[in-house]
């Protein structure tokens, strides 16, 4: 059994692996994550895992975890499954680099759109000949309400809902036309302009708001919310067996 660890700045989601079978997943405070994963352990068979830390753990913390558990950090200097292209290689976080592994272990030899709607939105981009290209970065829903509520006087601080219309009716209405569809219509831009330029594409959609957005898209996709957690299990197995 394997652990994989997506590590943000409060919340940790985990997902346990038996070979390629996601068994269980779950989130857990990552101010706790060291009691919290030997509190999963302790009720498992688990015997390596993988972490992605975008939230910034520290040293101390990844130390006191790898006195129990063999752990693989993955970095840019992981052993990748595709040639990396981006010109800052150092820079591309490795949450990034986990989706990109996972659509070249799920859909190999093929062109993928990778889109994790998160708290940012990002595009990533890797051709059928496994080379990973680089993609884009944009707000993510939350954000963008945020944005709207942070620099304006008077604008309310909303949570996200489907528009009745695309011409809001109410100054509330008008905000989530505004986000939403303004998203959506970005999203659906994105992946048309992918598609005219690569006739054979297939598009990923994950991320937390991925549910929200998936049926309101024109374009065909493949939506998976737990497409990173597969992406590091694969990376994970990548790096014990090259």
């Amino acid at each position: 059994m394997k652990l994989v660890l997506d590590v943000g700045n409060t919340t940790t989601k985990f997902g346990v692996f038996n070979n390629d079978n996601l068994v269980e997943t779950g989130r857990i405070e990552t101010k706790s994550i060291v009691d919290d994963i030997k509190s999963l352990l302790s009720n498992s068979d688990i015997t390596a895992g993988i972490i992605s830390n975008v939230g910034h753990l520290d040293s101390m913390t990844m130390t006191q975890m790898l006195d129990f558990l063999p752990i693989h950090q993955l970095s840019a200097e992981s052993n990748l499954p595709f040639k990396n292209n981006y010109s800052t290689p150092e820079t591309l976080g490795v949450d990034r680099i986990a989706l990109v592994s996972a659509a070249m272990g799920m859909f190999p030899e093929t062109n993928c759109l990778i889109i994790d709607a998160g708290t940012c939105i990002t595009y990533d981009f890797v051709n059928h000949n496994k080379v990973y290209h680089g993609g884009a970065i944009s707000p993510g829903l939350r954000i963008r309400y945020e944005s709207l509520h942070n620099f304006t006087a008077k604008l309310p601080l909303l949570e996200k809902k489907v528009p009745k219309d695309l011409t809001g009716d109410s100054t509330q209405e008008s905000m989530h036309s505004g986000v939403v569809l303004g998203t959506i219509k970005e999203i659906d831009g994105v992946i048309e302009a992918y598609r005219a330029r690569y006739s054979h594409l297939t598009v990923i959609l994950t991320g937390g708001d991925s549910k929200f957005l998936s049926d309101q898209l024109k374009n065909s996709i493949f939506a998976n919310s737990n497409f990173l957690l597969t992406g590091l299990n694969y990376l994970l197995d990548y790096n014990t067996l090259t």
